[in-house]
């Protein structure tokens, strides 16, 4: 007969620490300070206090040495002795608001800090996520680590159950987590919280009950022997006499070891205790295989206008920052790696969950506001360099032919496709600066002076475009150079908007407006996209908007309509900042029957825009039921508040434009929001027959069941998205693009329709307490942007994404003068073919100063890819940059290479010459 092997409980020491929360940053930055403080005294004093786990983040050293910078030295120490275990990230960031590549910095920068200090934790740490993607896993692998630590997604059975046919079930709380491209990852889920070895009581009586509960609740859960019990909470005060405690734990159960243990020791304990295959869990975690009530999805519409703020700070430092950045090198430019240091650990420190998920006091996302101001400073001051260095070596030389006042200005097109589309920018056709003498009042006379005349828009071979010029007046500036005082001047400035056709991806393309008797005979007879009624339409696409203002788009390529699309919906809201609750028995109110008044406000040969306004009235606010049931911590799902019958008004404002070559409709809504407790969507029926649709997640386009699971209750089914979702069936498909609306659910109405959230008001946290949240309410202004993309039924093959994609990067545009230069009027610095792929970023290493290239692939199958260089060699590497030992071959500047289904594949570009 065989004994059973001895059970061991590995005790972990650790706080985890929301930087801000329910308390604003400084408040929990002081409570910080103390529990450093006591945690080295208790390390120094009790050698029986073996170690800590801080969190998985580093930024809690650097938030400390700023008090307490004396104490770095002392700190170090206990990080290399592997007392104090730090890393891998710089902050625990949410997984479904932060963009992949913000998720890649925080893993390089979490790194880099750890590594000053000594030992980094490879330790894939996701203890209060609110779910997590399904590219973890390969991000993990790609970092070094190979397990995943967490505590929400997953719903295990336990021992005697049957393990349920769903991606999204485990027997136990060891499980192997699978990612989409095949990594795998051995996952701990914390079954019984990341809580349930707090406070461990030293007295017999108390712990014998403490521990009679805590080692059946973890044995109900576990695959071996090997029990974890996380000994610290959110926030949670070091525990100073734990090692009595544990010596008392000891002397009552003698058939346990009683471990004061750490990461590694635990998961190796696991790996060799292991019998039998555990589970595989494949893709998303996103706790699908419950009620519904608790995923806390719909943080991902509390405070929409931190997320808008978010995207458009990630894409700047991504998407145009960094490419810029690195085609400026190439110009003689060094490349700012403190800078962008400093912007992302800016912007960062904005991505706990309980930050950019928009679920905390107002306090902390007053902050938060400052914060996406800072590092978009920063990203628009490497910007103006980078694309400045850039124009200055573009040779414009070649429009000196047109005189002397032609005023060149360079396109620059930082995705990784080429791109076309209405661009506007603006010019001073002529400056006076203050240096050069004269009055102000002289100045300013000069400059409403001045003869705009006729003008020209060409491009490098001289071939006039159609556009449009408007006279800006007269304008104050100044320059900064970088070897003289600040240089002030007067100028007369006009906007030019005209389409920008095929500018090359990460590229650019050079223009001129041109005046006098050069721009003779090069005009460029003008066009319409407006047709009869309130009707658009271009190569691609008939936009037709009704009395209701909602539109119909006929895809011309396809022969599809798609009608009622931009209804308004408009639903009673009394949850909280983390789920929306609507009221029992509500109907929602909809724009479907309110007449509109619609003007065409734009049409030209590029670009032609309808405005549609709703005058509509909603309910004030929730009645004061409400106030009660939170003050009362009433569960939010049992609720029984209505909304009140006074209304106030909802003025919408959409623009909807149709560019000349635009596959998509592009859509602008403006809103002053004065009512409370509620929530305002937009509505697209798609009409085309699917049980499942697409979602842009972090490297990944994912699919997801239209309807939910038996176990779901939640009326609603919302879900986060980044850049798109898209319905697709036989021969069509609907993509909606949109920036920082991170909310959308596909309804089970018959039409699949496409609902994506642009405001949801709400009063209170939530949560373990009652915390008001008036800022929360967003009352004032809005405006928000979306995208919609009919196509084939195939997003990648049709384009659609790459269109979606394009759509979150804003156009980059400078003017420029007359010089000779290095770069061509059109020039890009390389090419790449791929249909399958999705360009994600080009910066440069800090260390090699070598160019990092990096694509994920958006089908589940293998995908080859060309990638046209010049001279240079060309290696793999992981998201770290590190190296790998396999060297690409470069034939006559050109490589061909072949991605995995769903990888994510870095090449690292030495140039050669």
């Amino acid at each position: 007969m065989t004994s059973q092997p001895k059970r061991t409980a590995h005790i972990i020491s650790h706080t985890h620490w929301d930087r801000e929360w329910y308390l604003p940053y400084e408040k929990h930055h002081m409570r910080l300070i103390r529990l450093m403080d006591v945690l080295m005294d208790t390390l120094e004093k009790d050698t029986e206090y073996k170690s800590f786990y801080l969190d998985g983040q580093t930024i809690i050293l650097e938030d400390y040495l700023q008090v307490r910078p004396e104490q770095k030295e002392r700190l170090e120490q206990y990080i290399r002795e592997g007392r104090i275990f730090i890393g891998p990230w710089y902050i625990l960031q949410d997984a479904f608001l932060t963009s992949g590549e913000a998720n890649i910095r925080n893993m390089q920068i979490g790194h880099k800090d750890a590594r000053r200090f000594g030992q980094i934790s490879k330790i894939g740490y996701f203890p209060d996520t609110f779910g997590l993607v399904g590219q973890t896993p390969q991000l993990m692998r790609q970092s070094g680590i190979d397990n995943a630590v967490f505590g929400r997604g997953v719903k295990p059975t336990g021992f005697n159950n049957t393990v349920a046919d769903s991606d999204y079930e485990s027997s136990f709380s060891e499980l192997i987590w699978e990612g989409p491209d095949g990594s795998k990852v051995l996952g701990i889920l914390f079954a019984n919280w990341y809580s349930n070895g707090n406070e461990v009581p030293v007295d017999p009586e108390e712990a014998k009950i403490f521990w009679d509960r805590k080692l059946a609740d973890a044995e109900k859960y576990a695959s071996t022997p090997e029990l974890l019990y996380m000994n610290g909470c959110d926030h949670q005060p070091i525990q100073t006499d734990l090692a009595e405690a544990l010596e008392t734990a000891r002397s009552l159960y003698p058939d346990t070891e009683f471990v004061h243990s750490n990461f590694p020791k635990y998961l190796e304990a696991v790996r060799k205790a292991k019998e039998g295959e555990l589970s595989v869990v494949r893709g998303e975690l996103r706790s699908q295989r419950t009620d519904g009530w608790g995923t806390l999805v719909n943080t991902a519409s509390a405070r929409v206008y931190l997320k808008q703020m978010n995207q458009h700070g990630q894409a700047l430092l991504e998407k145009v920052a960094e490419p810029l950045a690195s085609y400026a090198r190439l110009a003689g430019q060094e490349y700012p790696h403190d800078l962008f240091t400093y912007a992302w650990k800016t912007l960062m420190q904005n991505h706990p969950h309980d930050s950019i998920c928009g679920c905390s006091v107002d306090e902390v996302h007053r902050e938060m506001v400052t914060r996406f101001a800072k590092s978009r400073n920063v990203a628009e001051s490497i910007i103006d360099e980078s694309k400045q260095a850039v124009a200055d070596a573009v040779d414009t030389s070649v429009f000196r032919s047109y005189g002397e006042d032609a005023v060149p200005f360079v396109v620059f097109n930082t995705t990784g496709w080429n791109r076309s589309g209405t661009v506007s920018v603006d010019l001073d056709v002529e400056r006076i600066y203050f240096r050069d003498g004269g009055t102000l009042e002289e100045m300013s006379r000069q400059m409403k002076e001045l003869d705009l005349g006729v003008r020209a828009v060409i491009d490098a071979e001289g071939k006039p475009l159609a556009f449009t010029l408007e006279d800006l007046g007269q304008r104050f500036g100044y320059d900064l150079p970088d070897d003289k005082f600040r240089q002030p001047f007067m100028a007369r400035a006009v906007r030019v908007t005209f389409e920008a056709a095929g500018i090359p991806a990460l590229g650019l393309k050079t223009f001129a407006l041109v005046g006098g008797a050069a721009a003779e005979g090069l005009t460029v007879q003008s066009g319409s996209l407006v047709k009869e009624g309130h009707v658009m339409e271009n190569d691609n696409l008939r936009v037709e908007a009704a009395e209701s203002g909602s539109i119909s788009i006929t895809d011309k390529r396809t022969g599809r309509v798609y009608s009622d699309l931009l209804i308004y919906e408009d639903t009673g809201d009394i949850g909280n900042e983390y789920m929306y609750k609507q009221p029992e028995g509500e109907e929602a109110l909809t724009t479907r029957d309110l007449k509109a008044s619609i003007r065409v406000v734009e049409d030209t040969v590029s670009r032609a825009v309808l405005e549609i306004t709703h005058d509509w009235a909603i309910p004030a606010s929730a009645d004061k039921l409400l106030d009660q049931e939170q003050v009362e911590l009433v569960y939010f799902p049992e609720r029984k508040a209505q909304r009140v019958k006074e209304t106030v008004p909802m003025t919408i404002r959409t623009l909807v434009s149709l560019e000349c070559g635009g596959q998509g409709v592009k859509i602008e809504a403006s809103f002053n929001n004065q009512a409370k407790d509620h929530r305002v969507r937009m509505l697209m029926p798609t009409d085309i027959e699917a049980s499942s649709h697409h979602v842009d997640s972090m490297f990944e386009i994912v699919t997801r069941d239209n309807k939910p699971t038996e176990e779901w209750q939640n009326p609603s089914n919302a879900q986060h998205q980044q850049a798109f979702v898209d319905v697709s069936g036989e021969g069509a498909g609907l993509t909606v693009a949109n920036l920082g609306l991170n909310e959308y659910e596909v309804l089970r109405d018959g039409r699949n329709t496409i609902a994506v959230t642009l405001l949801r008001s709400v009063g209170e946290l939530g949560d373990w307490g009652h915390f008001l949240t008036p800022d929360a309410q967003c009352l004032g202004e809005h405006t928000v942007h979306l995208e919609i993309i009919p196509h084939n039924g195939d997003g990648v093959d049709a384009g659609a994404y790459q269109e979606a994609y394009q759509f979150q990067i804003p156009w980059t545009v400078t003017q420029t003068d007359l010089h000779e230069g290095t770069i061509p009027a059109e020039h890009t610095s390389f090419t790449w073919e791929s249909k399958n792929l999705a360009f994600s970023s080009w910066k440069v290493n800090e260390e090699s100063g070598d160019d990092m290239l990096r694509w994920f692939n958006m089908k589940p199958e293998t995908s080859p890819l060309q990638l046209s260089i010049g001279n240079c060699s060309v290696y793999k590497t992981n998201i770290l940059e590190e190296a790998s030992e396999e060297h690409l071959d470069v034939h006559d500047g050109r490589i061909e290479m072949s991605v995995g289904p769903c990888e994510i594949v870095t090449a690292g570009v030495r140039h050669l010459s």
